[in-house]
């Protein structure tokens, strides 16, 4: 099979660490669309679309965001899987129609997820791992009929709904990336030591064992690809609780 074409809404206000990680998480064929700019495909010619993160939030009144969530629900309506990550997973719900909303928090650093429901996403993924995270916003409902797949004290990390997924935390940074974004925060100089203290190479390597969310996002879409009856496989497969499971 030829490679997956991969349609990537890159909101991220150009920053070039999010094009060098998608680059190198994303095994396939990708046309990188700069949304900020107001620049979306103008069709619908690809296997999947991914919608990367963003220094903004998802209810401000900006036409790039309303261009951006335009085409999304196209792309979703149109049946194309689509996987969000941060502003992306808060930008797929809200399209979807849950609700995203401030957290009167700032969630930074490497944190402890858990796993809600059995999902493919997660597949080979520790049922407790670790993800960097960096995120105010946060979905505070689910669109109707998703399905909750991971989640922490602060918000719902990850959601399913038919072929579109969402996670908040950021499997695709690297220690870089994370440094360089700790650094552009307003943080009190405690709290900046001490998420800094925390960027390791250690926690960077418990932290990859999340970045096989894009293998398995892309496994999913060569199923559907290689299918070609619209069916989504496992459509029903993470309303499956994970109370009870030991990993």
């Amino acid at each position: 099979m030829s490679q997956l074409r991969i349609a990537v809404l890159n909101a991220a206000h150009r920053d070039e660490n999010t094009t060098r990680n998608f680059r190198r998480e994303l095994d396939a064929s990708l046309a990188e669309f700069d949304v900020t700019d107001g620049e979306v495909p103008a069709g619908f010619e690809f296997d999947a679309a991914v919608v990367t993160g963003s220094r903004s939030s998802v209810y401000w009144d900006e036409d790039w965001i309303r261009s951006t969530a335009a085409w999304v629900d196209d792309a979703i309506e149109r049946g194309l899987p689509a996987l969000g990550i941060c502003w992306g997973h808060q930008l797929l719900a809200d399209v979807l129609g849950g609700t995203v909303e401030d957290m009167g928090a700032y969630e930074v650093g490497y944190s402890e997820i858990e796993q809600v429901a059995d999902s493919r996403l997660f597949d080979g993924i520790s049922g407790e791992f670790t993800a960097f995270t960096s995120h105010s916003d946060a979905v505070s409902e689910l669109p109707p009929g998703a399905t909750p797949l991971a989640e922490n004290r602060y918000s719902n990390h990850g959601f399913r709904k038919d072929r579109v997924f969402g996670v908040q935390f950021h499997p695709e940074y690297d220690p870089e990336t994370a440094r360089e974004l700790v650094h552009r925060k307003d943080l009190s100089d405690d709290r900046l030591e001490s998420v800094l203290a925390e960027i390791t190479a250690e926690n960077y390597r418990e932290a990859c064992e999340a970045k096989l969310v894009f293998e398995n996002f892309l496994e999913f879409v060569r199923e559907i690809a290689a299918d070609g009856s619209g069916a989504a496989p496992d459509a029903d497969a993470d309303a499956t609780s994970r109370a009870g499971r030991s990993d």
